[in-house]
């Protein structure tokens, strides 16, 4: 765990579980939606509307902002959004974690939709495994400059002060938000490449898999995924980011069953 960094304990994790009736469960996260992204919405639309699961789990970063419920005007993009997640949740259970993208979406708007919000993190409990669920970035320790960003605009003063505020300077604050973290990945990475950015702790995943009792963790945020034994006994499965309107193209869904973990590519197809 690196030093001088603290990691939330545990206590109490919030728990969900499979439906009896339940045969295959999705996870998805880090879609990054927005209006400039239409084949990737139109895509994650398709997908709800035509996945054989029995419930969907959206585990962060779905939008690439959320500036506020009150976005939804009528043939906006926050709305068609919404419309989409209610279809979705018209025919299957969906829940939806936060990320660090869209950590305010609110708990209201998901009611409305039928989207059940869920803590991060959650352990699902299905069929006699417990699967810890998270988004991620709150275990990428190393990033130090990230993580005192997320204390300051995770507090309830700083989503209250900021969502008091005009929508129209909600929108310029996000826009220079968003610019000023991509510089800042930039000026952290220097250019290298995904594999090379802040990655989640181990040890810190680890401790937090023991006190949910969870051999299993489930995450995004990292765009790149892929599976590993983290400590014996205990694997990370890391989900990917989509991108289907810029090469190379990319829309997965990770797959739990009875029978274990599959990852689907979903334009292979």
């Amino acid at each position: 765990m690196t030093a001088g960094v603290g990691l939330r304990p545990l206590a109490n994790v919030y728990e969900c579980r499979a439906e009896a009736q339940w045969r295959r469960v999705e996870f998805i996260s880090d879609l990054h939606l927005s209006d400039a992204t239409p084949a990737t919405f139109e895509a994650w639309a398709h997908y709800l509307r035509t996945t054989q699961a029995d419930a969907v789990f959206v585990l962060g970063d779905l939008f690439e902002v959320w500036i506020g419920d009150d976005a939804r005007s009528p043939g906006s993009f926050a709305q068609r959004a919404a419309d989409v997640l209610q279809e979705a949740a018209s025919l299957r259970p969906i829940s939806f974690m936060a990320g660090n993208r869209d950590f305010l979406v609110g708990a209201s708007m998901l009611r409305e939709c039928g989207v059940v919000a869920l803590p991060d993190p959650t352990v699902l409990d299905a069929w006699g495994q417990r699967v810890l669920l998270s988004h991620g970035d709150e275990l990428c320790l190393a990033d130090t400059a990230y993580q005192q960003f997320r204390s300051e605009v995770r507090s309830d003063a700083w989503r209250l002060a900021f969502l008091a505020r005009p929508l129209a300077e909600r929108e310029r604050i996000a826009r220079t938000m968003r610019d000023a973290s991509e510089a800042a990945k930039r000026a952290r990475f220097g250019g290298k490449p995904v594999a090379e950015w802040a990655d989640v702790d181990a040890a810190a995943a680890v401790s937090w898999m023991h006190a949910a009792g969870s051999r299993t963790l489930i995450h995004g945020h990292t765009h790149r995924p892929g599976s590993e034994v983290l400590a014996p006994g205990h694997t990370r499965h890391v989900l990917s980011d989509w991108d289907v309107d810029t090469p190379p193209q990319r829309a997965e869904a990770l797959r739990l069953t009875r029978d274990g973990i599959t990852r689907i590519d979903l334009l292979d197809s």
